[in-house]
């Protein structure tokens, strides 16, 4: 397929069984579910997918899985990131040889590494993959806070480095990231409640978990804002906004599952020790969904 991403992105979550393994039925309904919404690409293994809670036999299958069902239908992102660059090597290869279109890479987490080292990590990723690359700044889970002038350096280096996700929630820094990197690097901003704010300032789109529950509504708002309308675009975003809002108070993959499971697509419960969304916030997330269809009715 050829790449180029654009628009609202489903960061995929990963269903469980009652035995704690992959469900797959569950992987399928979801990944159906987001493409039916409309959205232009889907994400294997991303931070909503849990993909830190999985093991490396996992990771390899649950990338396998969502290529083979997504069948072509969109382009198939797979986040191939880990603690060791022999080890993102290794998943990156496989995902390459599974049919994955882009490659997402974080960088190693848990022992925060310099600037320095984590852009060695990367080189050493990109030469030995051909697939295009799509950097994934999360400093809060990495402690390395990417700028633009790192980043149109690498996208310099390896032409095959098209892409960017912030997931910094900082705004201006994203700003920059958008307007500083136009031309160089497409830039997806992946903190879902910038989502509006992020299209009027012309990213090339938005990487969403909420996606996997709300997926028509978020290409609503990419459409009207595409095509110029940016007041509709607007007045979308503030039917949908009460609904991210409460997904973002409290754990967000508990929140992706919860609604998941209230749109009758799949379980809710996350991979331990990460906690089940609180029944208060089960209610309030199931009373927004419903005055967010009542609205779209």
């Amino acid at each position: 397929m050829t790449t180029d991403l654009h628009g609202v992105l489903s960061a995929l979550a990963t269903p469980f069984a009652a035995d704690d393994s992959i469900d797959i039925p569950a992987l399928h309904r979801v990944i159906d579910h987001s493409i039916d919404g409309g959205v232009h690409a889907v994400v294997a293994g991303g931070s909503t997918g849990e993909f830190a809670s999985l093991l490396p036999d996992e990771r390899l299958r649950l990338v396998d899985e969502v290529i083979s069902h997504t069948n072509g239908r969109v382009p198939v992102i797979a986040q191939t990131g880990a603690t060791t660059s022999a080890e993102a090597i290794r998943h990156s290869r496989a995902a390459q040889a599974s049919g994955a279109d882009v490659l997402m890479v974080v960088t190693p987490y848990y022992e925060p590494l310099g600037v320095g080292p984590a852009v060695d990590y990367l080189r050493r990723v990109a030469d030995a993959v051909d697939l295009p690359i799509m950097l994934y700044n999360i400093p809060a889970a990495t402690g390395v806070h990417f700028d633009v002038d790192t980043v149109g350096a690498l996208a310099e280096e390896f032409p095959h480095i098209r892409y960017l996700k912030d997931s910094s929630a900082d705004w201006e820094r994203g700003l920059q990231f958008i307007h500083g990197l136009r031309g160089r690097i497409s830039t997806f901003i992946g903190w879902d409640v910038y989502a509006c704010s992020a299209l009027i300032e012309g990213a090339a789109g938005i990487m969403a978990g909420s996606a996997n529950v709300v997926a028509p509504q978020l290409v609503a708002v990419h459409d009207a804002i595409a095509t110029g309308d940016v007041e509709r675009g607007r007045q979308l975003w503030q039917r949908l906004y009460p609904v991210l809002a409460i997904m973002f108070s409290d754990d967000f993959v508990s929140a992706v599952k919860t609604g998941l499971e209230l749109r009758g697509v799949a379980p809710s419960t996350p991979r331990h020790p990460l906690p089940v969304l609180p029944e208060d916030v089960r209610a309030r997330l199931a009373q927004a969904l419903e005055e967010l269809d009542a609205a779209d009715a």
